[in-house]
This record gives C-alpha cells, sequence and structure tokens, in this order.
C-alpha cells in the first residue's frame, strides 16, 4: 500500500550525530530490543469508527507502559513503541512482546503523514467507562484477539500553543545564517545518544520556526531535529540539527512550567560521506518486521 510506504518509515528513527539542546531523565533509559530478543504473542483486534464503519486505512499505535506514560494528545504526543496499518475492515494483527501496551489509532486525512494528528484525522484511544487509558497485558505465550473497539472521532487539536499546567519546551529552529527553518520536528530523547526511538515530538515549526515540545513529565531530555519523522541515514539536502556545541546544553523542565527561548540551529545535510549518520534497530524492531510485505 502507498499509505504504507509513505508512513512505515515515520518509525524508524535515527542514531544521527546530531547533537542538541538537553532538557536529568526521570528514570534510566531502556536498553534497545535487537531482533535476535524478539518473542511475543499476536494481538489482533478491530478498530472502529461508530460501531459499524471501519478505521479502514488507519494505523493502531501500542504504547508501552514500561518505557512512558500512557498516550494523552492533549497534553503532548507520545511517539508509539509499536505499530500495524490496518486493512479495509480496520482490522490489525502483530505480534508484541510481554509487557503491558496501551492502544491508541490514527487515520490521517490532513495530508501530513506523520508526527502528531492534525486537524480533521481521526484518533482513538482505548479508554474505560472513566476515560481512563486501558493496558493490555500480553503474556508470552498467550495469543489474545481484543475484539471491535469503537469510537474513533475527528481529532480536534484545540490549537498547537501552550496552554497552563503544561510540561513543555518552546523555542526556534534556525538555520546557520539565523534564518527561520519552518516544518521542522524537534524530537526529545530521555538519554545525552539521543539514538533509537525518542519518547515525544513536536509538531512541526512554523513558518517563523518556532516550536512547542510538550513532554508528559519534568526531567532532561535530549533534543534532536530533523525535516523529515525517521528513515535512514539523512538524504542530501534535508535538514538536521545541531546546537553547534560540543556538549549538549541540558535544561531542566519542571512538570507544569514552560521553558521559553531554546534556539536550535539546523542545517542542510550536504549528502553522504564519511562520519555521515548511520540507520540503527529502533527499540521498535517489530514495527518493521510486522509490516513487511504489505
Amino acid at each position: 500500500m502507498n499509505y504504507l510506504k509513505k508512513i512505515l518509515p515515520a518509525l524508524l528513527i535515527l542514531a544521527a550525530p546530531v547533537a542538541a539542546v538537553a532538557i536529568t531523565p526521570p528514570s534510566a533509559p531502556q536498553r534497545p530490543v535487537q531482533p535476535a530478543e524478539m518473542k511475543g504473542s499476536t494481538v489482533t483486534g478491530r478498530i472502529l469508527i461508530d460501531g459499524q464503519t471501519p478505521l479502514d486505512g488507519g494505523v493502531v499505535y501500542f504504547f508501552n507502559a514500561a518505557t512512558g506514560p500512557a498516550p494523552a494528545h492533549d497534553r503532548y504526543w507520545r511517539v508509539p513503541d509499536f505499530m500495524k496499518q490496518l486493512d479495509e475492515a480496520g482490522r490489525f494483527s502483530l505480534k508484541l512482546p510481554e509487557g503491558s501496551y496501551y492502544l491508541g489509532a490514527v487515520k490521517r486525512l490532513s495530508g501530513r503523514l506523520v508526527g502528531p494528528p492534525q486537524e480533521g484525522d481521526y484518533y482513538f484511544t482505548s479508554v474505560d467507562e472513566k476515560g481512563d487509558p486501558v493496558r493490555y497485558q500480553v503474556k508470552v505465550p498467550g495469543d489474545m484477539d481484543l475484539g471491535s473497539l469503537s469510537g474513533a472521532q475527528p481529532f480536534k487539536s484545540g490549537g498547537t500553543g501552550y496552554r497552563k499546567g503544561i510540561t513543555a519546551v518552546e523555542g526556534t529552529v534556525v538555520s546557520e545564517e539565523g534564518k527561520p527553518v519552518r516544518d521542522a520536528l524537534v524530537f526529545a530523547y530521555r538519554s545525552a545518544e539521543t539514538v533509537g526511538r525518542p519518547l515525544y515530538t513536536s509538531y512541526p515549526s512554523s513558518p517563523n520556526g518556532r516550536f512547542l515540545l510538550r513532554v508528559g513529565e519534568g526531567g532532561t531530555y535530549y533534543l534532536k531535529v530533523r525535516s523529515v519523522y525517521g528513515g535512514s541515514a539523512p538524504v542530501a539536502g534535508e535538514v538536521v540539527g545541531n546546537i553547534g556545541q560540543k556538549e549538549s546544553q541540558a535544561v531542566t523542565v519542571k512538570k507544569g512550567e514552560l521553558v521559553k527561548g531554546v534556539v536550535v540551529k539546523a542545517k542542510r545535510f550536504a549528502g553522504r560521506g564519511p562520519g555521515s549518520a548511520r540507520a540503527v534497530t529502533p527499540q521498535a524492531e517489530g514495527i518493521n518486521n510486522e509490516t513487511k510485505g504489505r
């Protein structure tokens, strides 16, 4: 499917040596799961819009509860650990390692294929009768069918600006000449190496280079900037970020507060060559394996 070919690279995040801004991790970083270690159970289900209409062509997301908070699109956009495209009936089937997971889904109609959902996209989060995100316990062995999950609705962003009580970093992405860079995505990592899969991502930077990166908890995060949401090594002409310092700058964010004035420098990647970024296996290795051949 053309859609799948476009969105699949979204979670293959690059271990590019692009230093960025730092914000002291709330917890120790998780060790990436290697392909040989991938053991899991098959999880199946179906996502519906109104109880009858399938969320066909959308993508189901699974968020590991051990590596981050529950998804909360009104406060931050967490990068999913695993994903799988839904078929024409809104069904999915994928293998997940043993653990506890939150579930969400998006059908993108806005034109932007990656990053947080946009106004007009369909969005779904599995919640209980109290509105709290449901945790699905995956056991190995032990395949599970989640049945039909209904309630996908048109997404309403409420704007991309800052709201009181949100934990966030605000700043500007600029070129080496100091000019604003638009449509750059700012990723937040828990470790200074900024490799593998990030935990959070911003909306694309505005025409004046402004970005707002919302995170789920206070602490220190390390930021990386690119003009695309993942992929292999950057290609010639792509925007990559570098703050122009030998060491990352640490910025501490307290829960419920906003850090302002972060300036992240970006430049156009000149092309492949010695020292260029290399692709790595993301923690969510199953994303690639589960979606091949579709």
